[in-house]
């Protein structure tokens, strides 16, 4: 099986390629420029490096939140272009799961992804299995402090939340601080999640292939706050 995998969630861009368990190619772009400008040139050269076209692939996993609402359209926009004129079943992989099969060994990892205000989108697994422990949610870092307090040790956080978390729970015993480098999201966790989807029956067609951003977005939020101002203004 021939696994095409992308993720746009956050800063960082990420290409994997996946046949069965050999991983024929993986990278990670982080030059500043928009996921735009590098994903398709990314996915360009994954296919050649691993001597495939779009027509030896199987599976096509991305990530489709939570996580930047510009870069998850982007990702889920190019993929979904590859997929539709042949139909090749997608896996849209929660952003949280793609950072834990990023990991292995024992224990429990979150994947935290910055929210913003002090906030981060997260989500737990066990490192054993990558089964998850709790499902992705929007939250104050500190409304972890039980979760982290009672899992199973040791701990670690992945993410481009990991340092947030880091710097609230360091000093918990069994909290592991993983090296910055290692704590970006990975293609292969994208890949390697994706086919776990695939396992489980999971994929779906490219048309039903969707984002899922948790939260509305700033603009939405905004909108919302401005309205709620209003309405009670002309209550009074």
């Amino acid at each position: 099986m021939n696994i095409l995998a992308v993720d746009t969630a956050g800063k960082t861009a990420a290409v994997a390629v996946l046949r069965d368990d050999v991983l024929l190619y993986e990278a990670q772009c982080n030059n500043g420029l928009t996921h735009s400008e590098t994903l398709l040139p990314m996915i360009d050269t994954a296919l050649k490096a691993a001597g495939l076209t779009v027509d030896d692939l199987d599976v096509l996993g991305v990530t489709n939140g939570p996580g930047s609402f510009t870069g998850l359209r982007i990702g889920l926009a190019v993929i979904k272009g590859l997929a539709l004129p042949r139909q090749i079943p997608c896996a849209g992989v929660s952003t949280m799961a793609a950072l834990a099969y990023g990991l292995a060994g024992e224990g429990t990892v979150i994947g935290a992804q910055d929210a913003r205000r002090g906030q981060v989108y997260w989500g737990a697994f066990g490192l054993a299995a990558h089964d998850r422990l709790t499902p992705d949610t929007a939250a104050p870092v500190t409304t972890l402090e039980n979760f982290v307090q009672t899992c199973k040790k040791p701990l670690f956080f992945v993410g481009d939340g990991a340092t947030l978390c880091y710097n609230t729970y360091k000093n918990v015993l069994g909290v592991v601080c993983v090296p910055q480098p290692m704590q970006v999201l990975r293609g292969a966790g994208v890949a390697l999640a994706a086919r776990a989807m695939w396992e489980r029956g999971e994929c779906v067609p490219p048309a039903a292939l969707l984002p899922d951003y948790h939260r509305l977005s700033q603009a939405e939020r905004e909108r919302a706050e401005r309205e709620k101002t209003e309405g009670k203004q002309n209550e009074v």
